[in-house]
């Protein structure tokens, strides 16, 4: 069981939001669905945070989505505030591996943990390319304002 202190320490990137009604399916917790959603919200806080999309406006270089997958582990229900965390957990010259964790403030629980494969894509050329270096800086310096 991971602790809220632990689950803040271990993500660059934490976006907090209130669990939404409509967001509950038949069986009275949120729809499975719904957390790849939390995840896209926490990956778009970090881009923003690290000027990804800034360069991807001034370069139409930018991040695609190759692949992503969620680990259910304890139903998230309304009403409940939850913590959503996103981090780089590998990378390489052309991709890296975001790791995400949703937190339950109410169960004080770690709900759900996924990942999702991210591209660098040159959407000039409709092909994927190197991650630039500016970008990569930008990761370094999140990372290490975080854990140091």
């Amino acid at each position: 069981m991971t602790s809220k202190q632990a689950f803040l320490q271990e993500f660059d990137i934490i976006v907090k939001q209130d669990v939404i009604w409509g967001d509950m399916d038949a069986f009275n917790h949120v729809n499975n669905t719904v957390y790849f959603r939390y995840f896209e919200d926490a990956r778009m806080a970090f881009f923003e945070r690290t000027g990804v999309m800034e360069h991807m406006e001034a370069t139409n270089i930018g991040p695609i989505l190759a692949s992503t997958q969620c680990q259910f582990r304890a139903p998230v229900s309304y009403p409940d505030r939850i913590l959503v965390g996103a981090r780089i957990k590998e990378i390489s010259e052309k991709r890296f591996v975001m790791e995400y964790g949703v937190y339950s403030e109410q169960q004080d629980t770690l709900a759900a943990k996924g990942e999702g494969l991210v591209v660098y894509y040159d959407y000039n050329q409709a092909k994927s390319c190197e991650i630039p270096d500016a970008v990569k800086d930008q990761f370094n310096q999140l990372q290490s304002s975080k854990h140091h």
